[in-house]
């Protein structure tokens, strides 16, 4: 980043940390990830304010506010290795790749899969591994997943993704329940997911199968 973009960037973790606090890895994540860099072209003027953007394909960037509490639900702090559901854009996966040796993202949409991988190179990101596929599935052959992130809301959490989270693992995933949507926090103890309620949200839903 050049020195005004990362200013910007700067910026931004400020006034995230002025609307929810932040610990000092997360704001320096936030901070050292170039925004701009995965919003549309038409919407590089958008980039710094703390909404959601269209990235088209019915797609939506979110919030870098959001961005920002989500990862820290996800206590990165001694984890090695994250499972992404829902790539979008890519930015929150380039966030995440500041905090964990190794990023798994998965998008269904593969149109969208290529410009997150291009964003990724363009801006020197290589310890996030991304594939198209159907992120209900997981990504068997890294498991097991220290932590587990949805970026797309969900009715149900599969099984094979609470196989592939290890013993004391996180996973945060938007969950839909009685016509609303809930940030919900799940640590896996034994075989089981113990949750925990975190806030009100607004995501796209996740979807069956892999688009073209």
């Amino acid at each position: 980043m050049n020195y005004i973009v990362a200013m910007k960037n700067r910026r931004l973790a400020d006034d995230i940390d002025r609307h929810f606090p932040l610990s000092s890895e997360v704001k320096e994540a936030i901070a050292g990830t170039n925004r701009e860099a995965f919003v549309p072209a038409g919407f590089k003027h958008n980039a710094y304010k703390l909404d959601a953007l269209p990235i088209g394909a019915s797609q939506w960037i979110s919030s870098p506010l959001t961005v920002a509490k989500m990862t820290e639900y996800l206590q990165p702090d001694g984890a090695d290795r994250v499972l992404e559901i829902g790539c979008g854009s890519g930015y929150q996966a380039a966030v995440l790749s500041k905090l964990f040796r190794g990023v798994f993202t998965i998008e269904r949409i593969d149109s969208l899969m290529q410009e997150a991988k291009k964003r990724f190179r363009e801006e020197g990101i290589v310890n996030v591994h991304a594939r198209t596929d159907d992120g209900q599935n997981g990504w068997v052959q890294y498991a097991p997943f220290d932590r587990i992130i949805f970026s797309a809301s969900a009715k149900t959490i599969p099984q094979k993704l609470i196989d592939q989270l290890a013993p004391r693992g996180v996973m945060v995933a938007p969950m839909e329940m009685d016509g609303r949507q809930v940030i919900m926090r799940f640590v896996k103890i034994g075989e089981e997911l113990f949750e925990d309620e975190m806030e009100e949200c607004e995501f796209v839903p996740v979807l069956d199968g892999v688009q073209k």
